[in-house]
């Protein structure tokens, strides 16, 4: 698979491909695969998203290729093997058996661990009860309690540990260090102490004992158990929280009745179907790929991938999207995208290319987890230094001061377990990206969803985004006793080969009158002015008061270039002689979406500055800037010139959204803080912006923000919160205020804790009316 980055161009000189990436458990281990793939010579950058168990890598293919970087990854300790294409529903289920495996193996981990635990607590607590404390326990009673805590604390640390003890070695051989290193070694501290004050105060009575207090094979049994435990329920919120690009997937059918050459319908899996393929969709189905409508007339279900609520009739010629549902009628469509082409595909490719980046905000998080571990040791070498000092200085016995040693030791290579800091951004990512991804709002990448929350200013254009972008012909002018027909029929030619709105409006609005349109000549485009034609022997000018006025055409007759707020598209002639003379014009309206209005106000209860910016007639903009509730209206502004209006509001310190079509403003779309393209499901990897709208509507525009802002407060309550439980519970653990139980109870309830309280953005309110 090799897939360019989001919003960047795919060259020669780089390519992108995804590797699945098993036993990551930290953000150290993160850290360790990305210094693994950037050692492989020719690789640029790689990103690698914890709680979805991937990596993306950018490297030259002159240089190395993807299987060196897969090995160069699985010789750090952690498998690695190609995915393929995003977007791909058979990587998708071969990711989440993955997680369901995993998630199935440390419940066995944490029942087996907890049955093996849970008697040696009971016995702690009977003994503790009955026995009138351990210290006056009877030498018989004490060694068969330590003979039964020895037998089943090895159980537990060969069963449940086993995991836990390879991860370490083999992080051990590379030289290096991760969470299981640190989950290895406090259990091993607890275990090992026990062992040997076991042994030699039991059985060699070099010293009396022992005193069932001061084993800890409880502790090392319970320690496995619990953070078992918590790398289940990790798993499990892990497969919650990167749900979102299952249900897309899930959308695709897997099967569809392609149409054979006689008509005869057949199933086949859609993965069969190609481009120009025929395919039966009955009322109820799924659509299963991109395609156009070349039978029957239903309506469809878009709000999936959309989040349109209200079903859009399609009909013959009309475009649908795959994975969409017919709702009442009979269609046969015409196969044009299939596989990674289609939209839902690239949607799904959008949605993870932006899961696989980081934010800024996670840049102090990784310098942290870079020396994270190391720091960890370096602490619990210092506890332990301290321990010894402070009982020896004070008198303590022997047995004391090498029990609290380890007491403390080990609670510090528990609590201090990274694995909070690693899921912290990327839990808050995939659960927000995935939101907005239901609702159609794709952000492109991590950045984009970052820079929407500080947006205070919104710019609008004007046709195609506030208005329906379906312009409709109201009168056609003619001047000097021209037939009105004869007026559309020349203007139409020139206008036939334009991709503008107003022109195609001209253009269908002829071809409703039956008239037949004569051959252009030449033809040049004049972005945001209009076209210069060559018909019948005459060159025409067609388009606004600009393109008239650069040619040297005449002023208009009086009343005839502004009046009330149709747009209007003015034709004129050059004669013979040079002279430009005035043929009539064409009035034409955009009416806004039914939703524009709504929209608008609730940007402005929000706060933010909403300006209508477009290249339309002063009145014209004024009239739909009046309709929708926008009071700063900059029009006759040039698609070229827009990007300097932009600049403008920025030098005045605005953070300023573009929001446009993607094509006609991608000069403003890119100079803008954040893009926002608004176009159908189908036109998806055409759209230029930082954020891309899939519906129509300019709801998402609010939403988009509120669900940025939302998931940015995410990201940052928990990098807070697993920055501060670090900062707190260390210290408390080499003081010897946690027991080592408590800090694995900790530690596990910390990884579960960022996840649940990312989860929470699933349940918060984000503008419910557009985004439920």
């Amino acid at each position: 698979m090799t897939q360019a980055p989001a919003h960047q161009s795919e060259t020669e000189a780089e390519s992108s491909a995804a590797l699945a990436v098993e036993g990551m458990d930290c953000a150290s281990c993160v850290a360790h695969v990305e210094k693994a793939a950037k050692s492989v010579p020719g690789v640029a950058a790689a990103e690698v998203n914890l709680a979805r168990g991937r990596a993306v890598v950018h490297f030259d293919p002159k240089q190395t290729d993807l299987g060196q970087v897969a090995s160069a990854i699985t010789a750090s300790g952690y498998p690695a093997s190609p995915e393929s294409a995003a977007g791909d529903v058979a990587e998708e289920a071969r990711r989440l058996r993955r997680q369901q495996d995993e998630a199935h193996e440390w419940f066995l981990r944490a029942l087996v661990g907890i049955l093996i635990w849970l008697p040696l607590e009971i016995m702690h607590w009977v003994m503790a009860v009955f026995g009138h404390g351990h210290a006056g326990m009877r030498p018989a009673q004490s060694t068969a309690a330590g003979w039964i805590g020895l037998i089943l604390s090895t159980a537990s640390m060969v069963y449940v540990g086993s995991k836990f003890f390879a991860s370490a070695a083999r992080a051990l051989r590379r030289r290096t260090s991760n969470m299981d290193t640190l989950i290895s070694m406090g259990a091993g501290v607890a275990y090992g102490y026990s062992l040997v004050y076991f042994f030699v105060g039991g059985l060699v009575r070099v010293w009396p004992g022992p005193r069932m207090d001061q084993l800890y094979f409880g502790e090392a049994a319970g320690l496995l158990a619990l953070i078992s435990l918590g790398h289940w329920l990790e798993s499990r919120a892990r497969q919650s929280a990167g749900s979102a690009i299952r249900e897309l997937l899930e959308l695709t059918p897997p099967l569809a009745l392609r149409l054979e050459a006689d008509g005869t319908p057949r199933e086949v899996p859609v993965a069969e179907l190609n481009v120009g393929d025929r395919t039966l969709v009955r009322p109820g189905d799924r659509i299963p790929v991109d395609g156009v409508v070349v039978e029957g007339r239903s309506s469809v279900d878009e709000s999936m991938i959309s989040g349109e609520p209200v079903p859009a009739t399609r009909q013959p010629g009309d475009r649908v999207i795959g994975g969409t549902v017919n709702v009442d009628g009979r269609l046969v469509i015409r196969a044009t995208q299939v596989g990674g082409a289609t939209a839902l595909a690239q949607i799904v490719a959008l949605v993870e290319s932006a899961q696989a980046g980081k934010p800024p905000v996670q840049r102090l998080a990784d310098q942290v987890s870079a020396v994270f571990v190391p720091s960890v040791l370096l602490i619990a070498a210092i506890t332990a230094v301290g321990w010894y000092a402070w009982g020896s200085a004070h008198g303590w016995p022997r047995t004391m001061i090498w029990s609290e040693m380890a007491r403390s030791v080990c609670s510090v290579l528990i609590i201090a377990c990274p694995c909070a800091l690693g899921l912290a951004v990327p839990a808050a990512v995939m659960v927000g990206t995935g939101r907005g991804a239901r609702r159609g709002i794709i952000f492109r990448d991590i950045a984009a969803l970052q820079k929407a929350e500080s947006i205070d200013t919104v710019v609008l254009d004007k046709t195609g985004t506030i208005t329906l972008g379906q312009p409709s012909v109201d009168a056609v002018v003619p001047l000097n006793g021209l037939p009105a027909n004869d007026l559309l029929r020349i203007a139409a030619a020139a206008e036939q080969y334009s991709e503008h709105p107003l022109a195609k409006a001209v253009v269908a609005h002829a071809q409703r009158q039956g008239l037949r349109l004569p051959d252009v000549e030449h033809f040049e485009n004049e972005p945001g002015l209009g076209v210069v034609a060559g018909v019948e022997g005459r060159t025409l000018l067609v388009g606004n008061e600009v393109l008239l006025g650069r040619h040297g055409a005449p002023d208009a007759p009086p009343g005839t270039s502004d009046g009330g707020g149709n747009t209007r598209v003015h034709i004129a002639a050059r004669n013979n002689d040079g002279a430009i003379e005035r043929l009539g014009h064409i009035e034409l309206t955009d009416p806004p979406k039914a939703d524009s209005a709504a929209a608008v106000a609730a940007l402005r209860r929000r706060g933010l500055r909403v300006v209508l910016l477009t290249g339309d007639r002063e009145a014209a903009a004024r009239r739909v800037a009046k309709e929708v509730g926008i009071d700063d209206v900059r029009a006759d502004v040039r698609p070229a010139q827009k990007a300097e209006v932009i600049r403008a509001l920025q030098a005045e310190g605005r953070t300023v959204a573009m929001v446009g079509d993607g094509i006609n403003d991608a000069p403003a779309l890119a100079v803008a803080d954040l893009g926002i393209a608004i176009g159908s499901g189908s036109d998806v990897a055409k759209e230029a912006g930082d954020v891309i709208l899939v519906g129509a509507s300019l709801r998402g525009i609010d939403a988009a923000i509120s669900l940025s802002r939302a998931t940015m407060s995410k990201i940052r309550q928990n990098l807070f919160l697993a920055f501060i439980y670090n900062v707190l519970a260390i210290p408390l653990a080499a003081f010897g205020l946690l027991s080592p139980l408590i800090a694995a109870g900790a530690m596990a309830l910390s990884d579960v804790t960022v996840i649940g309280n990312a989860l929470l953005l699933r349940r918060k309110r984000i503008d419910d009316e557009f985004l439920p």
